[in-house]
């Protein structure tokens, strides 16, 4: 039984476990944290698996986490499935929609041919089952990468999303949150990777909106970036890396993927993020940032040189990637993030 977080240790569940909930998010409901993600326990990266499915668990108290099974089951007799165990399945984002009483999950699908899609499924209870209404989805008919979902207090809906290797897109959901309505906008232009921001999560404190950003450089970390707003479509404002006391550049190594209020808590906001590759923390940002940067330029012909040298996102063995959930500390605007070897929720207010 655990009594605190231990962010980048080796996290069971109740039945011990290793926990399985990778580009997760933690949703509150009824007094019940349900914290959900990829399930990448096959996900050896030898056998051509890129994921399991989507599963959950639940906790009253944020240390002990109960598996309630997976949720989205993959597709393995379906070939052409975005849930097929091959498909490139990533961030699961789940939302409550209290007028159609419908649990709606959006999926990124990385397809074959290099574009991005999304499926969107619906649910009468968060655990499940879910019904596919849209596969192939391509949102304003643009290549959607990773991306985070939010509901406004008056039940309007958003989703922030990378247009591929450009730009942060906003773009307001339908009422039923399964496609968007046409109306968005834009924020943080980059030419390329690894620069272009990804991994998007949303918060909102005290009437301003934040966005928690990734660089682009596939499982390997880099530096986090947060933006803040006084609407949903900003304009953002960037405020620079939340882990200034990381020397390593690289978010701790590990990339966020959403960020969680704590309920009953005044000001506890937890950053929920992965630890991909806990076997490669020796190698340094700038390395593969360079050649990330000289591999999306047009005459770019090195690719073998770079998976010797770092390795192939394909073949990376994710079933034993960790977990860093850290608390933000608040200054002013900013939000920082402090390593902790250890913290306990009941130590905040």
């Amino acid at each position: 039984m655990y009594h605190s977080i231990l962010p980048g240790q080796l996290w069971l569940d109740t039945s011990g476990k290793r926990i399985q909930a990778h580009g997760g998010s933690v949703l509150y409901q009824n007094g019940v944290y349900y914290w959900y993600g990829e399930n990448k326990e096959k996900t050896t990266g030898k056998n051509g698996i890129w994921h399991w499915g989507v599963r959950c668990y639940s906790s009253t108290d944020l240390y002990n986490w109960e598996d309630r099974g997976i949720i989205i089951p993959p597709e393995p007799d379906a070939a052409e499935s975005s849930l097929h165990p091959s498909a490139m399945m990533d961030r699961p984002h789940i939302i409550y929609n209290r007028n159609t009483k419908k649990y709606v999950c959006w999926l990124k699908i990385m397809n074959r041919d290099g574009s991005q899609t999304e499926t969107v499924m619906t649910a009468d209870d968060i655990l499940g089952p879910y019904t596919k209404v849209r596969e192939g989805l391509k949102p304003l008919n643009m290549s959607a990468g990773d991306f985070d979902l939010a509901v406004a207090p008056d039940g309007k809906a958003y989703y922030y999303f990378e247009r591929v290797h450009s730009e942060t897109i906003c773009a307001d959901l339908t009422v039923d949150y399964t496609d968007v309505t046409g109306y968005y906008s834009t924020h943080f232009p980059h030419s390329s990777p690894p620069y272009v921001r990804e991994a998007t999560a949303h918060f909102a404190r005290r009437g301003k909106h934040y966005l928690v950003t990734s660089g682009t450089t596939g499982y390997l970390p880099n530096p986090s970036e947060i933006a803040i707003a006084d609407t949903w479509h900003g304009p953002y404002k960037v405020l620079g890396d939340p882990h200034v006391c990381d020397q390593s550049h690289t978010s701790f190594h590990s990339q966020i993927s959403s960020v969680f209020k704590v309920e009953g808590k005044k000001d506890l906001y937890i950053a929920v993020a992965d630890r991909w590759v806990p076997d490669h923390m020796e190698l340094k940002y700038e390395e593969y940032a360079a050649e990330y940067e000289r591999m999306f330029a047009p005459d770019y012909k090195d690719e073998e040189t770079f998976i010797k040298k770092f390795g192939s996102d394909a073949e990376r063995n994710t079933s034993v990637a960790d977990y860093v959930w850290l608390p933000f500390r608040f200054d002013g605007d900013m939000a920082y993030l402090d390593w902790m070897d250890e913290w306990r929720i009941e130590d905040y207010e």
